[in-house]
């Protein structure tokens, strides 16, 4: 089995194509399940993001993943990478570090590869192996940041959204934010809005309690979703980040609160994957609408700042996927040295039951242990034997010199508590 990673991310595909394959809150449960039930995969994580959704699995075959992920949203083909083992490792430490990121270095998505892992120990779909390849993953994201100034002043997507808002027509001390949605990324937006001394903070939300906390927090005013349209029309900024599989403002609502406030513009910030925000509505006069994918541009001065420390944190991410290859290397060596010393004690122990059953049957003593002596070795030897005889003929002459360093020519084997073997022509021992 192999460890293999595929996905597609901000960087390889566009936001109408990563909202296709976008799985949140039962339908990631149930995708995983799903995958992990594929005949060819053991082990398997699935971690779904505004900006990425990667699979990670313990398969016989990378292909079958690329099948199972084409039946959500075919077509993904050119947008997919596909990585194995080492690079699949280093592929992991770099998103959970925050090296792969739109931001360069946020915080938030060591978060949700926590959340990716816990996801598939509740379904049952890790294995000790992508168990202690996310183990080591938190211990490496942890040491980048602690080492680096990689997570020094962190810079969300959120953060962003609202230091452009900071820096557009609306002056937020003047201004009426509305926040959709309550869950981490609106959480992160208050933070910033409530620093930056917003005027009048409105929280809109599907359940009413939760948006009720989130606003009681941070000095706002909550209200349900189903009392959006009421609203929509006071706020001088939009944020919305909600799972709905569906646009939660549609281009005929924003329509309608432009003409209430008399043309008056306003600046939305669709953080959602899939989009909350019909696209149309960047279209209308007076609307400024701002996506995930926009927010990139935004970011790239940030960037700049940080390279030094992302070179640093790259280094030690290609140290420790050396390191941890090699523990992996080992511990199937050292599975191999279970398997072989398993062999030989199962073999012995077969033979000898033979071999006393056959001494309660009347046989000679030293014909039995003759048959012992003869069988062993022949069960023993006959494996390596085949395979180094076809390693002959095949011309394979790395068995062949791993051989010579596994036998080579030496005395025999001497017991550490026995005396050696004499020899025929060695002097007999002094009395």
């Amino acid at each position: 089995m192999t460890l293999w990673l595929l996905g597609l991310n901000h960087q390889t595909a566009p936001v109408d194509l990563r909202e296709r394959v976008a799985f949140a809150g039962e339908t990631a449960g149930q995708a995983l399940a799903a995958l992990r039930a594929l005949p060819e995969v053991s082990e398997a994580a699935l971690l779904s993001t505004c900006n990425r959704t990667e699979v990670y699995a313990v398969a016989s075959d990378g292909e079958a993943l690329a099948a199972w992920l084409d039946g959500h949203a075919q077509g993904l083909g050119a947008y997919l990478y596909l990585h194995r083992d080492a690079d699949a490792v280093r592929h992991l430490f770099r998103v959970a570090t925050g090296l792969d990121s739109m931001v360069l270095g946020e915080p938030q998505i060591l978060g949700q590869v926590k959340d990716a892992w816990s996801l598939a120990r509740q379904h049952g779909a890790l294995g000790g192996r992508l168990d202690r390849l996310f183990q080591q993953t938190f211990a490496v994201a942890k040491r980048a940041r602690t080492d680096t100034r990689i997570g020094a002043n962190p810079v969300s997507v959120a953060s962003t959204a609202v230091r452009l808002a900071q820096d557009s027509f609306a002056r937020l001390p003047d201004s009426t934010v509305l926040l959709v949605g309550a869950g981490e990324t609106i959480e992160l937006a208050a933070r910033h809005l409530a620093k930056g001394g917003v005027g009048r903070l409105l929280v809109a939300n599907r359940t009413l309690a939760h948006a009720q906390d989130l606003a009681s927090r941070h000095g706002g005013y909550a209200l349900p979703l189903a009392e959006l349209d009421r609203h929509l029309a006071e706020a001088d900024v939009v944020f919305s980040a909600t799972a709905s599989r569906e646009p939660v403002l549609r281009q005929t609502q924003v329509e309608a609160a432009l003409a209430a406030r008399r043309r008056k513009p306003v600046l939305l910030f669709d953080l959602a994957v899939p989009r909350d925000i019909e696209p149309g509505v960047a279209g209308l006069s007076d609307a400024y609408l701002y996506t995930v994918d926009d927010l990139e541009r935004a970011v790239e001065d940030n960037r700049r700042s940080r390279h030094e420390a992302a070179e640093a944190a790259e280094a030690i991410i290609d140290l420790q996927v050396a390191r941890y290859m090699e523990t992996l290397r080992a511990g199937e060596r050292q599975d191999t040295l279970k398997r072989l010393r398993a062999l030989g004690d199962s073999t012995r122990d077969e033979l000898l039951a033979r071999a006393r059953q056959q001494l309660a049957g009347g046989r000679e003593p030293d014909e039995v242990l003759q048959l012992l002596a003869h069988t062993l070795t022949n069960r023993l030897l006959h494996p390596p034997t085949a395979a180094l005889r076809e390693a002959a003929l095949s011309g394979d002459a790395e068995l062949a010199r791993a051989a010579e360093r596994l036998f080579p020519e030496k005395a025999p084997y001497t017991h550490p508590h026995l005396p050696p073997p004499r020899l025929p022509d060695d002097p007999e021992p002094a009395p």
